[in-house]
């Protein structure tokens, strides 16, 4: 079995879940109508398909483009640079153990 078309399902499953488990039945809704001669669940298969990629395009139509939106301006609650200088280093003077 091809170990690309597990992977494409597995990331649209993730991306658009209501869309992918849409698709899913009605294909399988087609492929038992058309084996079948059932052309009642055929056609109820292909139309679901169908209803599914139509929801999928609009919801794509609906979003903005991500592309020429303007960048959200961020909003830094500290400053970049510490207004403090840099700590002194530390040193450890060894005293001796009391005897």
């Amino acid at each position: 079995m091809n170990a690309v078309f597990p992977r494409i399902v597995k990331s649209a499953y993730r991306k658009e879940p209501l869309i992918t488990i849409l698709i899913t039945m009605g294909i399988v809704d087609a492929l038992i109508g058309g084996l079948d001669d059932s052309w009642a669940l055929f056609i109820f298969g292909l139309g679901t398909v169908g209803a599914a990629l139509i929801i999928r395009w609009l919801r794509i139509q609906q979003r903005p483009d991500l592309q020429n939106a303007d960048e959200p301006v961020k909003q830094l609650y500290l400053p970049p640079h510490s207004s403090n200088s840099s700590l002194p280093m530390l040193s450890i003077n060894k005293k001796k153990p009391p005897q």
